[in-house]
């Protein structure tokens, strides 16, 4: 399985940047979708995640800014970002788990894979 992201790029704080995963490979389903970032020198954190009812969960720092949709049909998560601030530079990466193909097609062993990152940078 693997993860392609897109989206990011320099904004003015203020702004606002669309990213985009999309999951490509063999796979019999996916259950999560999410975004994580990691700053220079801090730890990878989690933004948002979401299931595959649909039901999003976010970081507090997100603060209603951010909203993550998933396209089940396209295999791909969006995380759209309004009222960036400067502290939301970082490197964002998509993490998708699921679960690979089984006998019969059913679900097989599961699989967490992470994309390759997509610099974000919100000047001041």
């Amino acid at each position: 399985v693997q993860l392609q992201a897109s989206g990011g790029g320099l904004v003015q704080a203020g702004g606002s940047l669309t990213l985009s995963c999309a999951a490509s490979g063999s796979f019999h389903s996916i259950s999560y979708m999410g975004w994580y970032r990691q700053a220079p020198g801090k730890e990878r954190e989690m933004v948002a995640r979401i299931n595959r009812p649909g039901d999003p969960n976010y970081a507090a720092f997100v603060q209603d800014r951010f909203t993550i949709s998933r396209d089940d049909a396209k295999n791909t998560v969006d995380l759209r970002m309004n009222n960036l601030k400067p502290e939301d530079t970082a490197a964002y990466y998509c993490n998708v788990d699921g679960f690979l193909v089984g006998k019969g097609w059913s679900p097989g062993r599961s699989f967490s894979t992470w994309g390759q990152g997509t610099l974000v940078t919100v000047s001041s």
